[in-house]
């Protein structure tokens, strides 16, 4: 998993283990609060590009609801 801050929300990539590589998701809170989760948004071949998918929807997420 992966974390950084992006516009005021802490932004979470993460890697969920499959039996063919990496599903891909992302989180965006605000301080303790979940404000948005993506579900499944790609099938990836491994853990850093899973992370990096995660990360991209939720830059886009926070962007687009700015």
């Amino acid at each position: 998993m992966q974390a950084r801050y992006y516009k005021g929300f802490s932004i979470w990539g993460h890697a969920i283990r499959q039996q063919n590589g990496y599903a891909a998701s992302g989180t965006i809170t605000a301080g303790t609060k979940v404000v948005e989760a993506s579900g499944i948004l790609a099938q990836v071949g491994t853990e850093q590009e899973a992370e990096a998918v995660g990360l991209e929807w939720a830059e886009a997420w926070v962007d687009s609801h700015s």
